[in-house]
């Protein structure tokens, strides 16, 4: 079926300076602004470079999966190959695919119920600091909590020194990423500003070379074990290709650091804004009490219980269309194509915004109001695949994201099953568009308990 846009494809000269600017000030208003002027489909020059913008379902799924084989990935991700390396989430064509086939087992089914386990663990352990009356700064806590699931779903390990140095060190380096990546020279594909010696450059650099000391330790550590711990490393060191070639220790070391911070980093603020929108809305907020209470009946959640916590399944998913952690993305022309169309020369630059799609009326009446029965499957299947990709598309698909899914929804239900927010009257809500969509400020919460104390020991 031909796709069919509501818009015809703009071409805008030059993109006014008055633009630009407000970009950076504010790039999803800006966004959403020339989505609402320029339609589904148009290009703008910024200096040399050729910026071709969809913002149509059918455009992004024509890049993402028929055009697959003649796109990379865009520079705004590439940059960040001074701390991932050549992980997953930076490397392209078969070099990409051959560390796909060798990350995916870590990923099958039979090890997320043990990943499951881990992560409810980590949430009753959680659940088990805080006190009741008490306020909180979510922006502060789940980062944490998501830290330490990695840490233990990673290296099986627990939060000790080594993982305190990647604690610390890791938002040291998504800042410098985020100062240099919503920059005029990033828009123009220039890596101009990491090569200076800002301070905050400087800093990254320090806090990657840590991290990467405590990196080689633990995989040092796990090739001397030489067994699978249950761990996600101990699959990746297991991993051969078809030759029987397994990966090199920088091989490793890049996959480490990817599934670390996209482990962290997205899980951690997903979990931020559901907190919030439930604070908000506290209909929605009693009926995940609700479902929880009456699925788990008081006991620790399960891998198995998933199917059965779908309001709470729901509330993620509307969660991620209002604020999708992964809120721009952007792929390099390989070859003359036409996409659109249009005519798309080589090594043009094409963007596409999950916010934007997201908010789109078209697709979503009422946009920016938190509506989890949004994702019944008769209301999910009546809208475009592309409607809704907060973990990309096509073969490049996140490679995490059923265990993200996972993770969000246990803990949403581990720590709901115990407590009760409240918003306090102190919170200053804003965006900040970062490496992910993430709160401007902290936002505080009060915490009312819910039944007995939680118990670690016996997961109740």
């Amino acid at each position: 079926m031909q796709p069919v846009y509501t818009a015809p494809t703009q071409t805008v000269p030059l993109l006014p300076l008055r633009l630009l600017i407000a970009f950076f000030r504010d790039p999803l208003r800006m966004l959403l602004q020339l989505a609402h002027q320029y339609g589904d489909v148009f290009s703008f020059q910024v200096g040399k470079q050729r910026i071709i913008v969809l913002n149509h379902p059918d455009a992004i799924r024509e890049l993402l999966v028929v055009q697959h084989e003649h796109i990379r990935k865009g520079d705004g991700v590439m940059q960040r190959d001074n701390v991932l390396g050549r992980g997953l989430a930076t490397n392209d064509g078969p070099f990409y695919k051959k560390q796909r086939r060798l990350v995916q087992p870590a990923f099958h089914r039979q090890r997320l119920t043990g990943y499951a386990q881990t992560m409810v663990e980590a949430a009753l352990q959680q659940a088990w600091t805080w006190c009741d009356g008490t306020t909180i700064d979510m922006v502060q806590e789940m980062p944490h909590l998501t830290l330490e699931i990695v840490a233990k779903t990673l290296f099986n390990a627990d939060m000790g020194e080594e993982t305190r140095v990647i604690e610390e060190g890791l938002p040291v380096t998504l800042e410098e990423f985020r100062k240099n990546a919503l920059s005029l020279g990033a828009l123009l594909g220039k890596d101009l500003l990491r090569r200076l010696p800002f301070p905050i450059n400087i800093r990254s650099k320090r806090a990657c070379a840590r991290m990467d000391q405590v990196i080689a330790r633990m995989i040092d550590e796990h090739r001397q074990k030489g067994d699978d711990q249950g761990d996600l490393l101990s699959m990746l060191l297991l991993a051969q290709d078809e030759e029987g070639h397994g990966m090199s220790d920088r091989q490793l070391r890049d996959e480490v650091m990817t599934l670390m911070i996209a482990g962290h980093e997205t899980v951690a603020f997903t979990l931020i804004w559901t907190w919030y929108l439930l604070a908000v809305n506290p209909e929605a907020k009693a009926k995940v009490q609700l479902e929880v209470d009456r699925v788990l009946s008081g006991r620790a959640a399960t891998f198995d219980d998933l199917p059965h916590l779908d309001y709470t399944r729901r509330v993620i998913m509307e969660t991620m269309r209002l604020y999708p952690p992964v809120w721009i993305m952007d792929r390099r022309t390989l070859s003359d194509l036409t996409l659109a169309g249009i005519s798309i020369p080589a090594g043009a630059r094409v963007v596409v915004s999950q916010y934007v799609v997201h908010h789109d009326p078209r697709f979503y009446p009422d946009p920016d109001r938190f509506d989890p029965d949004r994702w019944t499957p008769e209301r999910q299947a009546s809208r475009p695949k592309f409607a809704y990709f907060p973990f990309g598309g096509g073969p490049r698909i996140c490679i995490g994201e059923s265990f993200a899914l996972t993770e969000c929804i246990l803990l949403l239900a581990t720590l709901s099953q115990h407590w009760q927010i409240e918003l306090s009257p102190k919170a200053c809500v804003e965006l900040q568009p970062s490496v992910t969509l993430r709160p401007k400020y902290g936002i505080e919460m009060i915490l009312h308990q819910r039944g007995k104390a939680p118990s670690v020991a016996n997961g109740s």
